[in-house]
């Protein structure tokens, strides 16, 4: 399988909200919310991962879209 690297949802000094690969846009959004459901389906495609700043910097979330490396299904199996 084919690794691309993460989408990275950041806030702009000039108030939108950017999704960003490798550093540079790749998207441009009036919303944070906007921003995140465009940079869930550019990851889903890229089988990648999702990173979401706050408003701070700090990476608030993080999801992944087949790119994780522990099994499904391991948690559930270690609380047996």
């Amino acid at each position: 399988m084919r690794f691309y690297p993460e989408v990275h949802t950041v806030h702009d000094p000039g108030g939108a909200w950017v999704n960003e690969i490798h550093g540079k846009p790749v998207s441009r959004h009036l919303t944070k919310e906007i921003a995140v459901r465009r940079a869930r389906q550019i990851a889903g495609k890229r089988k990648t991962e999702h990173a979401i700043d706050n408003r701070n910097g700090e990476i608030g979330r993080k999801n992944s879209y087949g790119n994780d490396p522990r099994p499904t299904g391991l948690a559930s199996e270690n609380n047996r």
